[in-house]
């Protein structure tokens, strides 16, 4: 027995039958390329910016018409008429005055006129003063006060004698000006008795200075 030959559905496509797989594939393939082309040829813009660009509003500034030109000067009054004054009669010229009389002339020369005396020889210069010994002043007392007051002293100390030296500044006419004690007597208060005795002395005059004024008590003598 003969067993029949299984028989296939499909179609070899060897055979002559078309390719669907690979028709697909390729219409694929130059839809994409299509695609791209078309990018490249759209124009840069997008599309809706032409009516944004027409959407915009113009300003235009209108501006406003130059001012006329002011108004011409209005022409200058005429002179006007001057008034004719009336001409004063002339008046008779005033009569002129006497003429005065010549002053009095003296032959006499007055107190004015006579020159002043001429002025007086500057007086001489005093003769410088005598000079005095700064260490010992008492060649050059004139005068002195009283002592009085230094005896009081001495007595109420109870002593009988006593030594010191005064310090003495004073003026070219003598007067004694400061005093202090160069060496004291060792009694506070006969040195002030002694310095308000020294104020009342009167040196002789000459030229001012200072210099030293010994002064010795001895009541016993």
């Amino acid at each position: 027995m003969t067993q029949p030959l299984p028989t296939s559905d499909k179609h070899d496509d060897r055979d002559g039958g078309l390719n669907w797989p690979r028709i697909v594939g390729l219409s694929f393939v130059i839809a994409i390329h299509a695609a791209a082309l078309l990018l490249l040829l759209a124009p840069v813009a997008p599309p809706g910016q032409e009516n944004q660009d027409e959407d915009v509003t113009r300003v235009v500034i209108i501006e406003p018409p130059p001012p006329p030109p002011p108004p011409p000067p209005p022409p200058p009054e005429p002179p006007k008429p001057q008034e004719i004054k009336q001409l004063a009669p002339p008046q008779p010229s005033p009569i002129p005055p006497p003429p005065e009389e010549p002053p009095v002339v003296f032959d006499e020369p007055s107190p004015m006129d006579t020159q002043a005396p001429p002025p007086a020889p500057p007086a001489p210069k005093p003769p410088p003063g005598p000079s005095y010994n700064a260490n010992d002043l008492r060649a050059s007392i004139c005068s002195k006060p009283s002592m009085g007051t230094m005896v009081r002293a001495m007595q109420q100390a109870g002593i009988d004698s006593a030594e010191m030296s005064l310090h003495l500044s004073f003026t070219a006419d003598g007067s004694v000006t400061s005093v202090s004690v160069a060496k004291s007597s060792r009694n506070r208060d006969l040195d002030r008795a002694a310095q308000s005795w020294a104020r009342g002395v009167k040196l002789c005059p000459g030229a001012s200075g200072e210099g030293i004024l010994p002064v010795v008590f001895n009541m016993s003598g």
